[in-house]
């Protein structure tokens, strides 16, 4: 079993990234999908798990130029040219998602359409923090929470750590629907109203709550749900 393909369904990392999204996967998994397949007797799961085991983790094999990774066992050079393209592409992500930081943003419509992109290949709800200053002005972009939400869950003084963290003058409370559903359901409101009020005692404004759904979103502002 030398490829993805002729593994277990249950042990194949694309189709556990598809139902449970890239977070769910391992270092190992997530180089297999690269690797695509292994060697005659070694599935590639079990070169990827070996690779890795080596290089101590991910992070280490990012450092390796293209004929390095070329010289390692089941990996050879059209796949390492495929692998050092994706650390590449973590570099770059990296350094192009500051250019949010510092960003003013003039209104709901600006800061979804900058958001967007950041929730295209989500399939889990996550509910992040945004920390502006006095000119709304973009400090720190925060996750807070991945699953359904709920109330008793996403508590304010998690949101409330990172904004007193930052110096925040305000914040927006961001999360995403997988559905594309951009409609507010009751915990959105619930857990808003929450925030809202902790917010006031702790004299931090709430400034939106943005729900993005695929290409929509849903302003809490815009639709007077505050």
């Amino acid at each position: 079993m030398s490829k993805i393909q002729d593994l277990p369904s249950e042990d194949r990392p694309i189709e556990k990234l598809i139902h449970k999204g890239s977070s769910s996967l391992s270092d190992a998994e997530l180089l297999a999908i690269l690797l695509k397949s292994g060697l005659k007797g070694k599935s590639v799961i079990e070169i990827s798990q070996e690779i890795i085991k080596e290089e101590r983790n991910i992070a280490g094999l990012s450092l390796r130029s293209v004929k390095e990774l070329a010289k390692i066992k089941g990996i050879g050079l059209k796949k390492a040219a495929t692998v050092s393209a994706a650390f590449e592409i973590g570099r770059r992500i990296i350094s192009q998602s500051k250019w949010l930081i510092n960003q003013k943003f003039n209104s709901p419509e600006d800061f979804a359409n900058a958001l967007i992109p950041l929730f295209q290949s989500e399939v889990k709800e996550k509910f992040m923090v945004a920390c502006l200053n006095k000119s709304n002005k973009l400090i720190d972009l925060k996750e807070i929470f991945v699953g359904s939400l709920d109330a008793s869950i996403v508590h304010p003084r998690e949101i409330f750590r990172v904004a007193i963290e930052n110096s925040s003058a305000g914040i927006i409370l961001i999360h995403n629907h997988p559905s594309e559903n951009p409609e507010a359901s009751d915990a959105d409101i619930k857990i808003t109203k929450q925030v809202i009020a902790a917010g006031k005692i702790l004299d931090i404004q709430v400034i939106d709550h943005i729900i993005i759904a695929g290409n929509n979103y849903l302003s809490f502002v815009e639709k007077k749900l505050f």
